[in-house]
């Protein structure tokens, strides 16, 4: 879950409506906020991590507030980054990206393809999942190229039907390329 604008106590009672609406059925994870994240867990929602970015807390900072039975995700667009986060040792899945330029994040780095993004996955042995733009068309290339997902906001939440949408992206990523 992100919202980027949100304070705190709002950004909360979201995710612990999500987090109870969905149970244990769709692990929910809370961008950036490891504060949100950790009041949720402590009211008891079935929260299942945290996913940070380069410029939010340390990962490893972020392993120890959370502890080992959250998921931690780490952001990355370069190979640097994904070097730093495979030696950290302290992450679950790395988010590689931007695919393309995205309404949702307005300082993203610049767009990397989806060839771009599936090259960079290659390059570390922990689970990556594409971020930032990505469309139903790209998810078959996507899997193809090693990754083991992608976070979408835009294809789902600015659909006329996004239960038909979230429906057709899946049946994208299991398509073959």
């Amino acid at each position: 879950m992100r919202a980027k604008h949100a304070g705190g106590a709002d950004f909360l009672t979201q995710v612990l409506a999500v987090a109870r609406a969905v149970g244990e059925a769709v692990p929910v994870i809370v961008n950036d906020r490891v504060d949100v994240f950790l009041a949720a867990r402590r009211l008891g929602a079935p929260v299942a991590g945290v996913h940070v970015g380069q410029s939010d807390l340390p990962a490893a900072v972020v392993r120890e507030l959370i502890g080992d039975g959250a998921y931690l995700g780490l952001s990355a667009a370069a190979p640097e980054e994904l070097r730093a986060a495979q030696e950290e040792d302290v992450c679950d899945h790395v988010g590689i990206g931007v695919v393309r330029a995205t309404a949702t994040k307005a300082d993203s780095p610049p767009g990397l393809g989806v060839h771009g993004v599936s090259r960079l996955a290659a390059c570390i042995d922990l689970p990556c999942v594409a971020i930032g733009g990505v469309t139903a068309a790209d998810l078959p290339a996507l899997r193809a190229g090693g990754l083991a997902g992608a976070a979408v906001v835009s294809a789902i939440c600015r659909a006329d039907d996004p239960r038909e949408a979230a429906q057709q992206l899946r049946e994208a990523w299991e398509a073959r390329p």
